[in-house]
């Protein structure tokens, strides 16, 4: 631009020369005023050329700015470019950050209604471990109040149970109020030949049967107020019921003059059963020692089965009620429900017992044969039963 500028007035001070030199004047002024113009030109010149010389450190200062400028502006296109990398990556990491804040709501949201079904649920654990709880308690009150009335019943239990054997038996059944001596009078008394065989019902005073071992022992001695008396026959009998059993350790009791057992009321039949063999002799003293032996070897035998069976029984008891305490815990709800439900469909009906219905032997012994030939016909296998029970006191 600058330099189209000093070109112009080049050519203007050219063309103005020109003009001056093609007019027609007279020598003197014509040089006279040349000589002015000159001046004037030259003094034209000099501020043109010095114009020139402004205009060309004007156009090497623009030049330089120019260069300059460039720089700049290189720079600022690299600025620029750095900008929109920079705003770019900005906007990745801000949406980043917003989609890791989406997240991080989303997870806060699902904690919190992870902790809120956590929480529900452990109050719901804690209500149904206070429900199984107050079960468990009630249970063990209605099972502990059973026992009482189990307990508060067992000596009318015992004494219509004696009863009903002494007339099975044809036997000779001797009420409290009718023993035949004063003050002291048992529960229980039977009359075989011309012997009174005593049956003291015992039973727990309350719930705590740790001290019914030591009773039952007390009861033994204080047993001695009937054996004194010499138609009172030597061995006497402890009737307990059969829930007592796990706590006492010992059947038998040897005191020297007579001796003591303690039994349950299912022990009741085969003892009295054993005992009325001795109606069979006339007199005792005729007895040979075999015949002897005999009649103790059968009595024992009693005892012992019988007691085996009640112990075995009560193992098993221990055992289904410890496996229907599992299936109530452990299994779950819904096929605890369709358990519960086929067990109330589910009735068991044992064979009635009838008063004038002779249970026969022979009769048990047929039915033994055909169940053992109904296991072979089917292939079962028998089944080698591996129970082991401690035995405290071999005596018992």
């Amino acid at each position: 631009m600058e330099i189209a500028i000093i070109l112009l007035l080049v050519v203007i001070v050219v063309f103005s020369i020109l003009n001056y030199i093609t007019k027609p004047k007279s020598i003197k002024d014509t040089a006279s005023e040349d000589k002015n113009k000159i001046s004037e030109l030259e003094k034209l010149l000099a501020v043109k050329e010095e114009a020139i010389k402004q205009y060309q450190q004007n156009i090497e200062l623009a030049n330089a700015k120019t260069i300059d400028f460039e720089q700049l502006k290189a720079q600022n296109i690299t600025l620029r470019t750095k900008l929109e990398s920079t705003e770019a990556e900005r906007n990745t990491l801000k949406t980043k950050h917003t989609t890791l804040e989406n997240k991080e709501e989303a997870r806060n949201k699902a904690l919190s209604k992870s902790l809120d079904k956590s929480n529900t649920l452990q109050e719901s654990l804690e209500k149904e471990k206070e429900r199984l709880n107050d079960e468990r308690v009630k249970e063990k009150d209605d099972h502990f109040e059973k026992m009482k009335k189990l307990w508060g019943e067992h000596e009318k239990d015992v004494e219509k149970h004696i009863q009903m054997i002494c007339k099975n038996l044809l036997l000779k059944y001797i009420p409290q109020e009718k023993f035949p001596y004063p003050r002291n009078k048992p529960d229980n008394t039977i009359e075989i030949s011309n012997q009174l065989i005593v049956f003291d019902a015992k039973s727990p005073s309350n719930d705590d049967l740790s001290n019914f071992p030591k009773y039952i022992k007390s009861q033994t001695e204080n047993l001695k107020k009937y054996a004194k008396h010499a138609d009172v026959k030597k061995e006497l009998f402890l009737v307990v019921p059969s829930n007592t059993l796990e706590v006492i350790q010992q059947f038998t009791y040897n005191m020297g003059d007579y001796n003591v057992y303690v039994i349950t009321k299912d022990a009741l039949e085969p003892i009295i059963l054993s005992l009325k063999r001795i109606q069979d002799f006339e007199l005792v003293e005729k007895l040979s020692p075999e015949e002897r032996d005999d009649i103790c070897r059968i009595i024992g035998k009693f005892a012992h089965t019988t007691k085996r069976r009640i112990q075995i029984d009560q193992y098993f008891a221990d055992e289904f009620l410890d496996t229907l305490k599992k299936a109530g815990s452990q299994l779950p709800r819904e096929i605890l429900k369709s358990v519960i439900d086929f067990e109330g469909a589910e009735m068991l009906n044992p064979p009635m017992e009838k008063r004038n219905k002779k249970i026969l032997t022979q009769g048990l012994i047929d039915k033994r044969i055909e169940l053992s030939k109904e296991i072979e016909i089917r292939d079962i296998p028998e089944i080698e039963a591996k129970i082991t029970f401690k035995e405290k006191d071999e005596g018992t």
